[in-house]
């Protein structure tokens, strides 16, 4: 049972090796002189004023997530429209429950304001 996962952890611990030696890399025998001047926050030439962090609203992170699993689900039609023939009655049925759930999640986010911008 466990050397059927064999060739995942293999997989995962060669990632990690390699993924950590770039890290090593990069930050031992690549330029690294910190400054002052170069620790400031660069705002389009213009001399920073306040603080280099702003609060950003909540919303504009929520629209690209929302933006991201709507689109994501969507990618489920294709394979779906291209077998439509051969999977028969079943899978038609299926695809309405899976359209249901995703109205039903769409409209639950309208009706909490997600898709308002004031």
């Amino acid at each position: 049972m466990i050397l059927e996962y064999l060739p995942l952890f293999i997989l995962l611990g060669l990632s990690l090796i390699v993924g950590v030696f770039v890290l090593f890399l990069g930050r031992y025998f690549g330029p690294h002189r910190p400054t002052p001047k170069k620790g400031k926050p660069y705002e389009s030439g213009m001399i920073p004023y306040g603080e280099g962090t702003r609060q950003m609203p909540v919303h504009f992170y929520l629209v690209a997530v929302l933006f991201i699993l709507f689109d994501v689900e969507v990618i489920f039609f294709l394979p779906w429209a291209v077998t439509f023939k051969q999977l028969g009655l079943f899978a038609f049925i299926e695809m309405l429950v899976f359209v249901v759930i995703i109205m039903v999640g769409f409209i639950y986010l309208w009706k909490k304001g997600a898709f308002e911008w004031a």
